[in-house]
């Protein structure tokens, strides 16, 4: 199993499921950094380094150093990036845009 490109600061919510579900459609290695949020773990300052709204899901590229929170920027990063889901130009890039925002 290759080693994981993504950290993803996860806790089992709507939008961090979203995450994995691209994650796991493009087979890309990630591995899941557990954030509970019912114990405050989002407040913690190597948290809120990466995510500063203090929110899940959150997004390390340990290639490159980018991070992301929001999963909306991430899924918009991660299409790009990996040239998936997301058609270059015109109607069907803006409904795509249209749905995730």
């Amino acid at each position: 199993m290759p080693e994981p490109r993504y950290d993803l600061h996860y806790w089992p919510t709507p939008n961090g499921h979203k995450v994995t579900l691209f994650l796991e459609e493009l087979a890309l290695p990630y591995r899941l950094v557990p954030v509970n949020i019912r114990a405050g773990d989002q407040f913690r300052p190597e948290f809120l380094k990466i995510a500063p709204n203090n929110r899940m899901p959150a997004l390390v590229d340990r290639e490159t150093g980018i991070h992301l929170f929001e999963s909306g920027a991430i899924l918009l990063w991660l299409a790009e990036t990996h040239g998936a889901f997301l058609p270059a130009s015109g109607q069907r890039r803006a409904e795509v845009l249209q749905w995730l925002f």
